[in-house]
């Protein structure tokens, strides 16, 4: 069946799909293709994971560079929102990625979600010099430094670990380019929700069970009285892991991170899951979907038209 021949689901919570990125090789070719499938069967977003290199159980695996990718998947498609699920700030100066953020926005007609994060996996902060020490400080600094480069343009900033100078962003950034913060942490989250429009939570943080979500969200909350902000006004969005009949584990960096049983069951018990989440207020999720290929997607479409 092909993509065009599936009707576009309709849903008040928006569904995204992550593209695929160490489950096995593939070519830019094929990533193309899943994301233009994604596109045609009326999907809302399109999600890449900014890695650099894995070691495990399994050996060395690298998946194409989050940037270039996005800025690919910009001139391709041309309704989908697009964003990194979630850039990590030590991977460039941060007045480097407020410039690369405000390029992918504008090549993509205004359609780049920022998610920002500070990374986890040491083995590609090691393997590709990036410091790993300090990385709540550094990214402190660096979501300030971006934030203000694209709300505002202009930054003079001195601090621990970046100092920046007469820092103007030209061409300027979209002002209300949504920015969303991909962390469980008290801390991350008070020092971010004053300002960030989204928050989200990789699956294996509530056990992938809409069950799980309570205490995150209560979390989520007190961080934002903490900050005087509105709690309403931050958007929750939730990566969930749904595993199709034919998949076999899609758990990139399993050994360092962790993860999750998979959402999986028949076609009207997946749309029950999701649908949960919807009712539970989660207004986006993003879909790490196993097998990941068009054919994974097409179906995937099917059990959305059910929610």
């Amino acid at each position: 069946m092909s993509s065009s021949s599936l009707t576009p689901y309709d849903c008040p919570m928006k569904i995204g799909v992550q593209l695929p990125e160490v489950e096995r090789p593939i070519s830019w070719a094929e990533m193309r293709d899943i994301a233009l499938t994604v596109e045609d069967c009326g999907f809302d977003s399109i999600w890449v994971g900014d890695h650099l290199l894995y070691r495990d159980r399994r050996g060395a695996r690298g998946p194409f560079e989050a940037w270039t990718t996005l800025a690919g998947l910009a001139e391709a498609t041309t309704r989908v929102e697009l964003g990194p699920l979630v850039a990590a700030t030590s991977f460039h100066s941060p007045a480097m990625l407020a410039k690369m953020a405000a390029t992918v926005d504008d090549i993509s007609g205004g359609r780049l979600i920022l998610g920002l994060g500070a990374g986890w996996n040491q083995t590609e902060f090691d393997a590709f010099g990036f410091p790993y020490d300090h990385r709540f400080t550094r990214f402190q600094e660096a979501f300030t430094i971006i934030r203000t480069l694209i709300r505002e343009g202009v930054i003079d900033w001195e601090g621990r670990h970046h100092t920046l100078r007469g820092m103007e962003l030209l061409p300027p950034a979209r002002s209300d380019m949504k920015i969303l913060i991909g962390s469980n942490g008290p801390r991350m989250l008070r020092a971010t929700m004053a300002h960030a429009d989204m928050w989200n939570s990789w699956f294996d943080g509530f056990g992938n069970r809409v069950e799980g979500l309570a205490d995150l969200r209560r979390v989520v909350d007190d961080a934002c009285v903490d900050v005087g902000r509105d709690a309403a006004e931050v958007e929750r969005t939730v990566a969930l892991y749904v595993q199709l009949p034919g998949g076999r584990g899609r758990t990139a960096g399993d050994t360092e991170r962790g993860t999750a049983p998979p959402i999986s069951g028949a076609r009207d018990e997946i749309a029950d899951r999701l649908r949960a989440f919807a009712e539970a207020g989660i207004s986006h999720v993003q879909i790490v979907l196993d097998p990941i290929d068009t054919a994974g997607v097409e179906e995937l479409a099917r059990i959305a038209a059910l929610v």
